[in-house]
């Protein structure tokens, strides 16, 4: 009977790709199941047999810990040289948007707070 391995909701293609180049180099059996409409269902990585389960989740056990070491290696180097994202690098890229997004949230702020105002008020 199948189970699942990895919910691929919030992965990256990169990391999805991994892990199933990981499980095919072990020789463990699997499938990808693409993510629903409306984005109900995220898709994931599936085993075939559910007692290779045991292997494969300590195989991504090692994977996901030596990609965390990957990726904050990455984003350290990448502040140290300036090039990791910041609010204001962001701003300078899609300034409208941000302003939008701004105002927005300072909106939905507004009427969240609005009958909390108007009780104090009084």
């Amino acid at each position: 009977m199948p189970k699942l391995l990895l919910n691929l909701r919030n992965v990256t293609e990169e990391e999805a790709h991994e892990v199933a180049e990981l499980m095919e180099q072990h020789g463990i059996e699997h499938y990808a199941t693409p993510a629903g409409p409306f984005g109900i269902t995220a898709g994931g990585i599936w085993l075939r047999h559910a007692e290779d389960y045991p292997r494969a989740r300590a195989l991504m056990d090692d994977y996901q810990a030596e990609r965390s070491q990957r990726v904050r290696a990455e984003l350290e180097q990448a502040r140290r040289e300036g090039r990791a994202e910041t609010f204001w690098t962001h701003l300078r890229r899609h300034p409208v948007r941000t302003v939008i997004y701004l105002a927005a949230a300072i909106f939905i702020l507004m009427i969240f707070f609005a009958p909390v105002i108007q009780l104090a008020s009084r």
